[in-house]
């Protein structure tokens, strides 16, 4: 059986002899039509998520009696993140119209007449796509969570919005379990922590004791009980108590018991892990933010899910073809953000793995998308 060369192959799975351009006459004009598309609706979508946010905060803005230079500020802060949602949707309408575009004049009849697959043929633009979605992963890592942070920031001072770290009803886990605190509140001021309840027990789970007090401050290096009492067993079987002589063996860091008041938006990849390590070490719940941890990396994946969907919906009708590739490309999008929003609420409520809530939606139109790339008509 004859084997054929490698570069038969490889120019059947591309659609292109071996030796012809990567880049054709034909990528290089389809490429020219959809950038300038995209370049205009990339800055309609952003100026309009600025809008929406400018207009959602200005009786807010207006009651504080924010300076008008102020409010400008704080706009043009959030300008990044508009670019970032903004970015699938462009993408999403420039492929639907250039491809819509292409039909409408016919220009896409000679390209099937001459025998190039219609998969081919988008092939560039899934590259954008692919290209879009690289970046916007280090363009939210990079420049929209700083900026988001500096325009919170912003918002919450001159809006007069104050964030407290205390909290109440804590429970926590210290010493990989073998320290459970139970805290009535947490004052983040002093800081010092009110109706403390310690339970100490060995790697077996075995009960050890248990030290009650009535409030517990925090010297920079350790806590400082008030008239603490401990709890524990005596040689005798019975449960002594005693009062607790003072300590410096518990050091566990204020933050631990904080209100966590960080917003999973600001911070990066990076932090958003460590925060994620803390939370587990410290037995709070952690699902949801795991559950954002891996969103970092699904939602990146948009702008080519959206390309694909957009691309292949595009090549299966006769009739208004601009219009009705807008439309069902706009529909399979919506549905895409749908069901990643239910996927995602359900990974936050322990219903299903992080992992799974992020990237379920992602894997299901990924390859919803390419058979109907690969099946379009050519």
């Amino acid at each position: 059986m004859r084997v054929p060369p490698i570069s038969s192959i490889f120019g059947s799975i591309f659609g292109r002899r071996f030796g012809d351009p990567i880049i054709t006459i034909l990528d290089k004009y389809l490429i020219r039509q959809f950038l300038p598309i995209f370049a205009v609706a990339a800055s309609m979508f952003m100026l309009l998520m600025s809008l929406i946010d400018l207009f959602a905060n200005l009786v807010r803005y207006l009651n504080n009696e924010v300076p008008f230079v102020r409010i400008m500020t704080i706009s043009l802060y959030y300008l990044p993140k508009s670019f970032s949602y903004a970015l699938p949707i462009a993408l999403l309408f420039a492929s639907a119209y250039t491809l819509g575009d292409m039909y409408a004049r016919n220009e896409l009849t000679s390209v099937f007449s001459s025998g190039i697959p219609f998969w081919r043929f988008s092939l560039p633009l899934v590259f954008i796509g692919l290209l879009a979605s690289v970046f916007s992963f280090f363009f939210d890592d990079n420049i929209v969570i700083p900026t988001l942070r500096v325009k919170n920031e912003l918002s919450r001072r001159f809006l007069r919005q104050e964030v407290t770290e205390s909290n109440s009803d804590i429970v926590i886990k210290a010493r990989n379990g073998q320290l459970i605190y139970s805290v009535d509140y947490y004052d983040s001021d002093l800081p010092a922590l009110n109706g403390v309840s310690i339970v100490e027990q060995d790697p077996q789970g075995n009960f050890i004791s248990l030290i009650r007090s009535q409030q517990a401050v925090w010297t920079g290096e350790y806590w400082n009980f008030v008239n603490p009492i401990i709890y524990f067993w005596g040689y005798d079987g019975l449960l002594r108590s005693r009062a607790l002589p003072h300590t410096e063996n518990y050091r566990e860091q204020p933050d631990t018991f904080r209100r966590n008041a960080v917003r999973h938006d600001e911070l990066k990849v990076m932090d958003e892990r460590l925060l994620i390590r803390d939370l587990r070490a410290a037995g709070q719940p952690f699902s949801g933010a795991l559950a954002d941890y891996h969103h970092r990396f699904s939602f990146a994946a948009v702008s080519l899910i959206v390309m694909i969907l957009s691309i292949s919906m595009g090549g299966r009708f006769r009739k208004n073809i601009l219009l009705m590739s807008l439309l069902s490309s706009l529909s399979a999008s919506v549905v895409f953000y749908v069901i990643e929003m239910i996927t995602m609420m359900m990974a936050k409520l322990t219903y299903i793995p992080p992992v799974v809530g992020a990237w379920f939606p992602v894997v299901v139109f990924m390859v919803v998308g390419v058979l109907l790339l690969r099946s379009a008509k050519t």
